[in-house]
């Protein structure tokens, strides 16, 4: 069993207490004599006294811990044997740190050993002192400016996040057909023995190359093709509508002097600019946000790249829905719900 695998038990652990407790406090409410039992329906087997709190020293308590784990091991750590590596005082609390095989995971309980807390506390103070500090939206007149600005959308294809990006841009030059020439989407991914790699697999690396090949070598119809694309995914029936050469992009995939070649500066750009996520968007060599200008929507979208013109164009003065795009495959353009995701 892996250590990730330890931590979803873990976490399905504290689930089940908190749904227990929730549970017993609501049929005590009900009826407060309700199975005898009092306000402490999840216990690591210490009595309660009705008028009195037994505090038990931290070796008493770390054993009971440890038996209680033990005796539930094939509902709570996967059958696995658990043992003691530390026992220590802190807030008010005793801290158990448990041993499952190689890895350790600290716990917090109370003192007269009823309330076992399967979770390492947070320290406030320490926690407020890590947390950064929120990147401050930036303005139009802030963002770095150019005769000829280009936005370079960074996505995959696979990734909800990226089509939901893609499904933005559509629109946009669907709209305003003079902005096409300021927009390049770009891919995230790599190249390893020879082939193009990527975050969701041999799939999304063949339709990554797929959708490279067609924006270096046919350009004018790779938003034909994405149109469609963005809809369903169903790759055969979007190169037929698109009217796509197909022998010509079977041999740029296969040729690693075009293909491979289109991929790799899309790579450097991404490595250069370090972008981890799809989508991510960079204007004039800088990283920006579409949040700082209202979100998924293509206003947004088109008033960021119209903010990168040292003299922004008439065109850009065209309102576009402010409708949050839809996330995913969809033949809809509007999304049901906010969305600030990406795909890492």
């Amino acid at each position: 069993m892996t250590k990730k695998e330890l931590k979803f038990i873990f976490l399905g652990f504290i689930i089940a207490i908190i749904f227990v407790f929730g549970a017993f406090w609501y049929l005590q409410k009900k009826n407060p004599q309700f199975c005898g039992f009092k306000l402490f329906p999840f216990s690591t087997g210490a009595t309660q006294s009705s008028t009195l709190t037994k505090i038990l020293s931290k070796e008493e308590v770390a054993q009971k811990v440890v038996e209680f784990l033990n005796k539930n091991k094939d509902l709570l750590t996967g059958g696995r044997e658990v043992s003691l590596s530390s026992v220590s005082e802190e807030s008010g609390l005793y801290k158990i740190t448990i041993k499952i095989g190689n890895e350790e995971y600290p716990s917090f309980v109370t003192r007269d050993g009823k309330i076992l807390f399967p979770s390492a506390g947070i320290e406030i103070d320490k926690f407020a002192s890590q947390v950064p500090t929120p990147k401050p939206k930036k303005t139009c007149e802030e963002l770095k400016k150019d005769e000829k600005p280009l936005l370079e959308a960074f996505v995959v294809s696979k990734c909800p996040f990226g089509l939901q990006m893609q499904r933005i841009l559509n629109e946009i030059i669907k709209n305003i057909p003079s902005l096409a020439a300021n927009i390049k989407v770009k891919y995230l991914g790599s190249i390893s023995d020879g082939k193009i790699t990527a975050m969701h697999g041999e799939e999304e690396a063949k339709e990554n190359l797929r959708q490279i090949c067609i924006r270096e070598e046919q350009g004018d119809k790779y938003w034909n093709y994405i149109d469609c694309h963005i809809k369903e995914g169903k790759v055969e029936e979007c190169l037929k509508s698109a009217k796509i050469d197909e022998k010509k992009l079977n041999e740029c995939q296969k040729d690693p002097n075009r293909g491979l070649k289109y991929a790799q500066q899309d790579f450097e750009i991404q490595d250069k600019h370090n972008v981890q996520g799809s989508p991510t968007l960079i204007l004039n060599g800088e990283e920006v946000s579409e949040f700082d200008f209202g979100g998924r929507t293509a206003e947004a979208v088109k008033t960021l790249i119209c903010c990168g013109f040292n003299k922004i164009p008439e065109f850009c003065n065209q309102k576009l829905s402010e409708d949050q795009a839809a996330i995913g495959f969809s033949s809809a353009y509007k999304g049901s719900a906010k969305s600030g995701g990406s795909c890492q």
